[in-house]
């Protein structure tokens, strides 16, 4: 299907950075819409992220992360007060067992406070490291503290972002995979395999996909390696963390960190394996086995029999080894292209670098009159008191259904999760909405009842209900169809 329509600027790609682009242009009177080729938003790169909102220190200062990461950790204060996601600044340790990583980590911190992160301190009297975070190994001989470090969802902040650029006039397409993009006359055509779009500028926000989809207007100047990491995840409230813990870096890598969630869990990993396919999220005994012993380093007592999931993410790495936000040489593309770590932390300042870029492109940049920058927070069960439930239950009874027993998530917070901005519209479109399916039980419990509310509100028979989008059915036929079909196949054959 194609469309006559034609936008001022299209996105490609909605992980954490094509929203914060969508949010960051959608206050000006501009014709924006977003095209992602997954079945949802958020389900990339963006929902494997380790949520860590970097200090900034740690990046080299060549290389433009750096800045862009410091600036990024800041903007994060306001940007949460608007679009109310899940955020804390708790802070991190990168911890020493050793003389020379000490050395090394007051170069971190005297090269960090030159750049601006002025709260780093190098803590190394062990009672008063123990008391800050008392789960830590008894080994370290000192840390390098960073208060302004936090910790954020991902997936959820990313779905605040596009839920808000969508208040505000921006159009959403989903399961829109590009194959192709033609440029003539100023204007560019977009094709996927489902439409065909028109934009006057477009930003490629494309991931893992980035190189792929700059080559197609022959923009060959980078790739990008997919970089596997691993993680442990282990049940909520089994061990109480205080601060993102880190070892000290290499020249290759910040190394497996252990981390608690914004809503209680604790998560060791990433390891770093660099692969070929790109589409490779499976998990091996080898690298958990890796993760877990690289974090028992750091916390010895890690509750391994509450692991509940393993999982890895993908992250883009460039050629270049550091960030790509250029103004390239067709007129109206812009790459924003391997955005590894810390680009979650750096999401804000690289869509106000984005802008810039705009605007030296001559696109006319005017405030909406009517722009609304607040998303309110999701209604939430376990955030009521028990006086304000009763009063809920009474006005909407599907408050008072539970479905995820485990995270304790009410019919009505997956009804708001499909009904509300850029609903779900697949199993994992739910769970990373509102959580139900996270808990100790992975979804055991809840999936039967989830897909039953989906198919209901989706008016959708339950054979098409997928946990993430194309080829991923739950379920392909009732027992009995199938029983009959293999009964009367049987006759036939006699």
């Amino acid at each position: 299907m194609s469309s006559s329509e034609i936008y001022d600027i299209i996105i490609i790609g909605g992980g954490v950075i094509g929203c914060s682009i969508a949010r960051a242009l959608c206050k000006y009177e501009l014709k924006i819409c977003l095209l992602e080729k997954e079945a949802d938003i958020a389900m990339g790169t963006t929902k494997a992220n380790s949520g860590v909102v970097h200090a900034g220190y740690a990046a080299e200062r060549k290389f433009t992360k750096r800045n862009l990461c410091i600036r990024g950790n800041k903007l994060y204060s306001e940007a949460v007060k608007e679009l109310n996601f899940p955020f804390k600044r708790m802070g991190s340790f990168v911890v020493a067992f050793k003389v020379e990583e000490i050395k090394l980590l007051e170069e971190i911190r005297k090269r960090g406070i030159e750049d601006g992160i002025l709260d780093l301190e190098l803590i190394l009297e062990k009672q008063r490291i123990k008391r800050m975070e008392p789960n830590i190994s008894d080994d370290i001989i000192g840390v390098l503290h960073a208060p302004s470090a936090g910790i954020v969802s991902p997936y959820e902040m990313t779905f605040a972002l596009a839920q808000n650029a969508a208040m505000n006039s921006v159009k959403f397409f989903r399961s829109q995979e590009v194959i192709k993009i033609d440029h003539s006359d100023y204007i560019f055509t977009i094709t996927t395999q489902r439409n065909e779009f028109k934009s006057l500028n477009v930003i490629n926000c494309a991931g893992l996909y980035s190189a792929k989809i700059s080559k197609m207007l022959g923009l060959d100047y980078f790739d990008i390696t997919p970089r596997k990491g691993e993680y442990v995840l282990f049940d909520r409230n089994t061990i109480q963390l205080n601060k993102i813990l880190f070892p000290t870096p290499t020249k290759i890598s910040k190394g497996i960190l252990v981390c608690p969630t914004f809503h209680g869990n604790a998560f060791a990993g990433p390891n770093a394996q660099n692969i070929t396919d790109i589409e490779d999220t499976s998990t091996t005994t080898a690298g958990l086995k890796e993760v877990l012993e690289g974090a028992k380093k750091i916390v010895p007592n890690l509750p391994l029999r509450a692991s509940i999931r393993n999982f890895a993410g993908l992250r883009a790495v460039p050629s270049t080894y550091d960030f790509i936000i250029d103004n390239t040489d067709i007129y109206g593309f812009i790459n924003v292209a391997g955005i590894l770590s810390p680009g979650l932390t750096s999401s804000y300042a690289i869509a106000e670098k984005v802008i810039d870029f705009l605007e030296l492109l001559g696109v006319e940049l005017k405030v909406k009159e009517d722009y609304n920058p607040y998303r309110p927070k999701p209604e939430r069960f376990t955030d009521f008191s028990k006086k304000e439930l009763d009063k809920k239950i009474k006005e909407d009874s599907s408050w008072g259904r539970i479905i995820c027993r485990c995270e304790t998530i009410s019919e009505k917070e997956i009804l708001n999760a499909i009904q509300g901005p850029i609903g779900a519209t697949t199993i994992d479109g739910v769970k990373f909405r509102c959580r139900a399916g996270m808990g100790r039980c992975q979804s055991g419990f809840c999936r039967p009842r989830v897909m039953e509310i989906l198919s209901r509100e989706m008016k959708l028979p339950y054979q098409a209900i997928t946990k993430k989008g194309d080829d991923t059915n739950i379920l392909i036929a009732k027992t009995k169809d199938l029983l009959l079909k293999e009964i009367i196949k049987k006759e036939i054959q006699k």
